[in-house]
């Protein structure tokens, strides 16, 4: 890996302890009316990170524009918050803690989290239905925490929204992919159940943030 992207993107790894702490909480995820709410199950918070544990902050809607999501860009979607034992745990900590610190925030950053399952259909399910993409900030980090009875999922990430990707995983439990969200594009691919009669689903945290305090 070259020194430029070796500042933007970063690999490494949780506990497993922390997986342990955070992968039973994905079984009770609710689905939305939103476009894609029957198949990406979701909660959805807003922390800051102290040395001394995590702030719950007040829930508020997420929107992002149409010209950086052009799947659901200009609408205000709601999610049920995260909830309080997750957010509390040790594994959540732990995990905001390697986010914040590789990115040098503030314990004033606010981190916005989404806790998502992706469950599969009858056919191929679309892990990012946006395409290549950013997401509107600096800081953004997907964390594979378990897959169950799907092929595909692979993360990728991109040099330009154009390219082909230099970079292609399968997250599996506890992998933590850390890119700069304005600097590289990402995307994944489709899942499919390896069983056809039984569900699949891959299960990630994607924690985001801004580059500054405002």
């Amino acid at each position: 890996m070259n020194a430029t992207l070796e500042r933007t993107l970063q690999l490494t790894q949780l506990s497993g302890k922390a997986v342990n702490d955070l992968s039973s909480s994905f079984h009770d995820l609710p689905k939305t009316k939103h476009a894609d709410g029957q198949y990406r199950l979701r909660r959805y918070s807003i922390v800051k990170v102290r040395d001394t544990g995590i702030v719950h902050l007040a829930a508020r809607e997420f929107v992002q524009s149409d010209d950086i999501n052009t799947f659901q860009g200009n609408v205000s979607r709601s999610f049920e918050v995260i909830e309080d034992d997750v957010i509390n745990s040790q594994g959540m900590f732990e995990m905001c803690r390697v986010f914040r610190d590789a990115n040098h925030l503030s314990a004033e950053h606010e981190i916005e989290i989404h806790q998502m399952r992706i469950a599969t259909s009858e056919d191929e399910t679309q892990v990012a239905p946006e395409g290549v993409h950013q997401d509107g900030f600096q800081h953004i980090a997907v964390i594979g925490i378990d897959r169950h009875n799907i092929e595909g999922g692979d993360f990728l990430v991109y040099r330009e929204k154009n390219a082909q990707p230099f970079l292609s995983m399968a997250l599996q439990q506890g992998e933590v992919a850390i890119l700069a969200d304005n600097q590289l594009w990402h995307n994944a691919r489709p899942i499919k159940a390896v069983k056809k009669d039984h569900q699949g689903y891959m299960d990630v945290f994607v924690l985001t943030a801004k580059g500054a305090v405002v």
